[in-house]
């Protein structure tokens, strides 16, 4: 049997993953092992391990690496944070195959920490290109570390194999979320309102908003563009709140604000 372990950091990677490993822990001849780390393990982020734990997958730990504060040195300690966490885990239990998925800095830090114990790494959603952020560093960074590459498109499996990967690993496989739109039954409005608030007598916005983290000195003007802009639409503003990025505290310091300014044209959910 082989031992698979999936890093899985946040509500950003777990909904991808959720088909491949639906696939994996059917399969007998492989043991599925989550690695859980990152905004999962944080109640401001939404408590989101409630969700993995939901889903019945064996958790095979749980390694918190977010440090207290999200300026430029706060993430950067996070980092080191989950570079030295994974590096203890490495050290007493290691997967046959690791695999990790995007370009978030806790899936960078796992990854980074694998290279001198020679885990054998598989990506998913590698070659893509996200402009204004850090992600596209990471990303490309976490390709090179790679050994086995699942894409999405055959333009991001041109763009892995120039980054200099073999041909013969790339593998372009479609994006797995889409699979979870197979039996997918969305809410009605009577069932989004009891769950969330959203108004049944009113058209609505569902707006997410992250910072842009290449530009994170001007996050508390891109942030009020955005709300001076909602309240300029009249619609009805349904907030879910950023992932745990360069000043991400100060963009749902400013939602929360203005949801609690704006009662009856705004909620905030936190996932």
């Amino acid at each position: 049997m082989k031992t698979i372990g999936v890093i899985t950091s946040s509500r950003s990677d777990f909904s991808i993953y959720l088909p491949v490993l639906r696939h994996i822990e059917k399969d007998s001849a492989l043991d599925l092992q989550l690695l859980v780390t990152g905004m999962h393990l944080e109640s401001r982020f939404g408590n989101t391990i409630e969700a993995v734990e939901d889903a019945g997958f064996t958790i095979k730990v749980r390694l918190p690496t977010l440090s207290g504060s999200d300026d430029p040195a706060g993430i950067a300690h996070s980092i080191s944070n989950g570079i030295a966490r994974f590096a203890d885990l490495y050290s007493t239990w290691r997967p046959d195959i690791l695999v990790a998925l995007g370009d978030r800095y806790e899936m960078y830090a796992a990854v980074v920490a694998s290279l001198p114990f020679g885990i054998p790494v598989a990506h998913i959603h590698g070659g893509e290109t996200t402009q204004g952020a850090i992600d596209e560093p990471i990303r490309h960074s976490i390709t090179k570390m790679s050994h086995i590459h699942f894409v999405t498109t055959e333009t991001y499996r041109r763009r892995v194999i120039q980054l200099g990967e073999d041909p013969s690993s790339v593998h372009h496989v479609g994006a797995p979320a889409l699979d979870n739109l197979d039996g997918f039954t969305a809410l009605s409005l009577v069932e989004l309102n009891d769950a969330y608030g959203t108004p049944l007598d009113r058209e609505f916005a569902l707006v997410t908003f992250h910072p842009v983290t290449l530009e994170h000195e001007r996050t508390h003007d891109h942030v009020r563009a955005m709300l001076d802009a909602i309240v300029r639409s009249g619609l009805y503003a349904v907030f879910t709140l950023p992932n745990a990025d360069t000043h991400g505290r100060m963009v749902i310091d400013a939602i929360t604000g203005f949801v609690s300014e704006h009662p009856d044209s705004a909620c905030v959910v936190e996932n």
